[in-house]
């Protein structure tokens, strides 16, 4: 499955502001501080991790904005799509700057992105593990993908509803052999050069499920807790996937390991159309796409045989 274009417009029908009244477009468009506000609805930073960096990176909250690409990582590539699509708004999951920095001089990558927004009054959100926890957020849509039941948060939100936090547990509604399931994570994400990679018995079954979107080996405490029979997750580490497989109990939990932008992609379209779906309620007249950059960093893979 590659990534798709996905379009969401959102505003009221044709002619009429949110109070029904004749309006241009223009006077339907909202601004970058009431887009804000609808993400703080979907997506309270409140929600996300202490070490995380998340909000507005650049932008004026006074700027009107009347298109927005939602993407994965806020690189050069993704930035460029951005501007060519007329973006006034770009949407990542990632950071651009996650740690401190004491200069944004274009020698640098980041610095080359930070100077192109600006240049190109292109603001930048960062929704990163407040997308994560929140209801309907990046673990959420991989547990429906999947087909799960009765799901809940592997490590709840300590500032969140009951359902918030980071990983999901859920049942299939009917057991699936190893290579059963593995094959449906397989055709439900966006294709990249990793593919999917499984620890376990390829006939041994599975039913209760935990996924985590992004790297998620910091949870496998919580997994194991959980009773779950296998666990999705990206960017596994030799030693944690190793001690695992150690402590498993009647070898499981089984693991799969996915590719960290594959396994985080699936909630672009969920976020646009959620997003698009507030803004519309708002009366708000905007134009939302999903990236069709592929930002994982590995470009083919070779394997035995």
């Amino acid at each position: 499955m590659e990534p798709v274009n996905t379009d969401v417009s959102a505003g009221p029908p044709e002619g009429t502001d949110a109070a029904g009244h004749g309006s241009g477009e223009t006077e339907r468009q909202p601004t970058l501080g009431m887009i804000l506000l609808a993400a703080e609805e979907l997506w309270p930073e409140s929600l996300a991790e202490d070490w995380d960096e998340v909000g507005l990176v650049a932008g004026r909250p006074a700027a009107g904005v009347g298109r927005i690409l939602f993407a994965v990582d806020p690189t050069l590539e993704v930035i460029e799509e951005a501007i060519e699509f007329g973006a006034e708004l770009l949407i990542t999951h990632h950071p651009l700057l996650l740690k401190g920095v004491t200069s944004v001089a274009a020698t640098t990558a980041k610095g080359r992105a930070v100077h192109r927004l600006i240049e190109t009054g292109t603001a930048l959100l960062t929704v990163h593990t407040n997308g994560d926890s929140a209801v309907g957020g990046v673990s959420d849509v991989l547990a429906d993908a999947l087909g799960l039941q009765n799901v809940a948060p592997l490590s709840p939100a300590s500032n969140g509803l009951p359902e918030e936090g980071i990983g999901r547990v859920g049942d299939l509604a009917e057991p699936l052999t190893l290579g059963e399931f593995a094959a449906r994570v397989f055709g439900i994400l966006p294709a990249v050069a990793g593919g999917v990679r499984v620890s376990g018995d390829r006939d041994g079954l599975v039913r209760r499920v935990a996924v985590c979107g992004g790297a998620g080996d910091s949870l496998l405490d919580a997994v194991r807790a959980a009773d779950a029979d296998v666990y999705l997750t990206a960017d596994l580490r030799h030693h944690p996937a190793s001690e695992a497989r150690e402590e498993a109990v009647n070898n499981r939990p089984y693991l799969i390991d996915v590719s960290h932008f594959a396994s985080e992609w699936l909630w672009l379209p969920a976020a646009a159309e959620a997003l698009g779906n507030v803004l519309g309620d708002q009366g708000h007249n905007v134009q939302i796409r999903v990236s069709t950059t592929n930002s994982d960093p590995w470009d083919f893979i070779l394997t035995p045989g």
